[in-house]
């Protein structure tokens, strides 16, 4: 995920928050600041391909994205992330999350983080059934957390410890 694909993010990111049941967040930030937020080597974008006119195959829309951001500075959490991934609405239920989760996990474990964990509404089945068959698995719930748009919403603790990372 680079710059270059800022407008389709930050639009999927949009439409979610519009959704209601992904985030806490009501408004996307700016390219600027959500670059600042997340670490580089672990976002990902999913591209569509489109078949050009000489057949071949060229990059065509942002399909869905993946990003993790540290959740401490402290030494001792330094292989942990929390992660989000969101997919296009028109793009869901074609294995464009799965796709995303998976290259996700083998670039964390590749840069030696051992934990990947994220909160989800609990309303948000899709993403917990996602979540479950990249090997997640519910730690917990934390209830009442937090607000958004004035109502209590509480989120399901996901998390996944890797195998091959000690």
């Amino acid at each position: 995920m680079t710059a270059e694909h800022a407008d389709e993010v930050l639009a999927i990111y949009r439409h979610d928050i519009e959704e209601g049941d992904s985030t806490f967040e009501t408004a996307a930030p700016s390219w600027e600041k959500f670059d600042r937020a997340k670490l580089p080597r672990h976002r990902h974008v999913a591209l569509e391909t489109l078949e050009t006119p000489d057949a071949t195959d060229a990059p065509g829309g942002v399909l869905g994205w993946v990003a993790a951001a540290r959740v401490s500075d402290r030494r001792a959490y330094a292989g942990v992330v929390e992660h989000s991934v969101y997919v296009r609405p028109d793009a869901r239920g074609r294995g464009i999350g799965r796709a995303l989760l998976d290259t996700f996990i083998a670039s964390t474990e590749a840069a030696g983080i051992w934990t990947i964990q994220s909160g989800v509404f609990p309303e948000n089945t899709g993403s917990l059934a996602l979540h479950t068959a990249a090997g997640f698995r519910v730690i917990g719930t934390r209830e009442r957390i937090g607000r958004r748009h004035g109502t209590w919403r509480g989120v399901v603790l996901i998390e996944r410890r890797s195998p091959v990372v000690s």
